[in-house]
């Protein structure tokens, strides 16, 4: 049979899926599976301590005066 039949009855472009297949394995293994390439930033951040948070709402209006020191008092038992 010939080389072209199988060309325009579909065959033609089915090395276009291994190698997507192999792409997207290669990605997975080198990135993400450690999540590289899809990670956010939020999750390089450090977290807050409960200490810094009180003190950003209080700082933003979040909080009165007399809230805030009796949350420090709080957290400091």
């Amino acid at each position: 049979m010939d080389r072209s039949y199988w060309w325009w009855h579909g065959f033609g472009f089915m090395w276009i899926f291994p190698m997507l297949f192999l792409i997207v394995m290669i990605l997975f293994l080198f990135g993400g599976g450690s999540g590289r390439f899809w990670r956010s930033s939020r999750h390089d951040e450090r977290r807050e301590s409960p200490r810094e948070i009180l003190d950003r709402r209080y700082a933003s209006g979040e909080i009165t005066k007399e809230q805030y020191e009796e949350m420090r008092r709080t957290l400091g038992r």
